[in-house]
């Protein structure tokens, strides 16, 4: 797709996010991720009924009288993005392709998110960090978000989700929401997955394509993997070889859908003839009622 015609698409969103907001998110905001967390506050002398496993020990014995840490509610979110810019995102059989739709849900979460005056940030990935946007607050800083996912041009091809997760968990210090996008052909992130869901609300969001299953009736084709250069032979016309293709792909998406939600996290999957908003409002509505 063409980028003036994303951007186009992108403004088009804007308004689309704006109904969202007003209609899912107003007031609800939290209710839709996983409810708002805590952080510290200040010390104060410790009261009668004041819970013991948070007394603060450093300042209690500078002092010599007991002292607690105080809490408050995070009245503030950080939505945070960990996008793969691989190679095989450039791929989309229609008008679409994996990386323009990639690029139109980033910009809805992005703006429901400075709507509601909460941060955002994002991560970009292939087999090393592409590139790195530091959560911040405002339009003006989203509208740079999605320009620069717009004209990143990646070094790499390959795609280390692992990296991508350690990376985020280190160096996101308080609780967000963090959204994957990508079209999760990795074999890698499992066990980094697991530790950044037991810190941050995360969602998997997998961008897929009909020809990930369908097998086109084409003759004698060679098939290369753009990530790995990889070669392999496809001939359309056999049944058998598209019955085979389908299957295969089908147990593998099967197998990672299994393996993510056993690890809490929530999945959404979105293909490139999709209306990706309203994929994530259907998402959310359900969310919500949970």
């Amino acid at each position: 797709m063409e980028r003036d015609k994303l951007f186009s698409q992108v403004k088009k969103i804007q308004l689309i996010t704006s109904k969202m907001v007003h209609s899912l998110f107003a007031g609800n905001y939290r209710s839709v991720f996983r409810g708002p967390g805590i952080e510290f506050d200040e010390v104060r002398e410790y009261a009668q009924d004041d819970d013991i496993r948070l007394i603060d020990w450093n300042v209690t014995s500078r002092t010599g009288f007991p002292h607690t840490k105080v809490f408050k509610e995070e009245r503030e979110l950080t939505l945070f993005l960990i996008v793969d810019v691989s190679a095989s995102l450039f791929f989309g059989s229609g008008e679409r392709s994996k990386r323009d739709t990639a690029a139109i849900i980033a910009a809805v979460l992005s703006l429901a998110a400075v709507s509601n005056n909460d941060k955002a940030g994002a991560l970009f990935f292939t087999e090393k960090i592409e590139h790195w946007i530091p959560p911040d607050k405002g339009k003006k800083h989203i509208l740079r978000l999605i320009r620069d996912m717009l004209d990143c041009n990646p070094a790499g091809r390959g795609s280390d989700l692992a990296l991508a997760l350690r990376t985020v968990n280190k160096s996101l210090k308080r609780r967000g929401i963090c959204v994957i996008l990508s079209d999760f052909k990795t074999t890698s992130g499992l066990r980094e997955l697991t530790l950044l869901k037991r810190k941050h609300d995360v969602i998997a969001v997998k961008i897929t394509d009909r020809m990930d299953f369908v097998y086109p009736e084409t003759g004698l084709v060679e098939l290369e993997d753009p990530e790995t250069y990889k070669k392999i032979f496809g001939f359309g016309y056999s049944k058998k070889f598209r019955l085979n293709y389908r299957d295969y792909w089908d147990n593998i998406h099967q197998q990672w859908l299994k393996e993510i939600k056993s690890r809490g996290v929530d999945v959404i999957v979105i293909d490139t003839e999709d209306d990706p908003a309203r994929k994530l409002l259907a998402f959310f509505k359900h969310r919500k009622r949970r």
